[in-house]
């Protein structure tokens, strides 16, 4: 893919699939990456690991499901980029429990950052899009939308992230912009290498591939959604599980 003039926002980037997608990013050559997360530190450190210079690459602190707090790093974005051709949603968290053993706030939190956290940021980047005539949005869903045990919160938030998706793509298609999503399954990030042997050995051996996607395997999704070689691909949620789920 080549990115050369284009200017992308990812959120929750300092690691993870994140940080991967910011990597392809810069590999292919985009003018200006904005990379978005909830620590500072953290997230400087993964843009001046991308980028020495500090260029094209800058860190914004920002917690996406404040509104407030959106608003004002997405001016800061504008004010030194100057616009954003691309966005893709990454950032989410999970808090796993049995629905009958659930809390209000396990509810509450999941639902807060991984669906508003999407609408706070595509109502940054929406009108400009729009304006422009230009604009590519990927959404982050996960296989865990078609139903996962432990994970109602979770699931229902990235259902909902692939309804919102495939509404918003049917509404800004005439100003030349797609919304796609995406549904991994099972990533080899730190936070899965944190789930004990005998679980992770059951992960994988429901993989046909017999393995975890690596994220830079999801990145290469992300990019190709991102780039002019999607032009026609419009509302779409591509599963990336190792045929997991078909």
């Amino acid at each position: 893919m080549n990115f050369t003039g284009k200017v992308a926002v990812v959120t929750g980037a300092a690691r993870g699939i994140g940080e991967a997608i910011a990597k392809r990013f810069v590999d292919d050559q985009v003018e200006g990456l904005a990379l978005i997360d909830l620590d500072q530190a953290s997230i400087e450190e993964t843009a001046q690991k991308l980028d020495p210079t500090g260029k094209r690459v800058a860190g914004f602190a920002c917690n996406i499901a404040d509104r407030e707090d959106v608003a004002r790093v997405f001016a800061e974005i504008l004010s030194r980029f100057g616009k954003v051709d691309i966005l893709v949603n990454n950032a989410g968290i999970t808090r796993d429990a049995m629905f009958h053993k659930m809390t209000d706030d396990q509810w509450d939190s999941v639902l807060k950052v991984n669906l508003d956290g999407i609408y706070n940021t595509c109502k940054q980047v929406v009108p400009g899009m729009r304006e422009q005539n230009y604009g590519k949005i990927v959404n982050l869903a996960s296989v865990s939308a078609f139903g996962n045990v432990g994970q109602t919160n979770y699931g229902a938030s990235k259902a909902a992230v692939i309804g919102f998706t495939k509404c918003l793509a049917r509404e800004i298609a005439r100003n030349n912009c797609t919304v796609n999503a995406i549904a991994p399954s099972y990533v080899d990030t730190d936070m899965l290498r944190a789930v004990p042997d005998n679980v992770m050995a059951k992960f994988i051996e429901a993989i046909p591939a017999r393995r975890l996607a690596q994220p830079s395997e999801i990145a290469s999704v992300v990019a190709f959604l991102s780039s002019d070689d999607s032009s026609f691909v419009n509302g779409e949620c591509i599963v990336v599980s190792g045929g997991s789920y078909m």
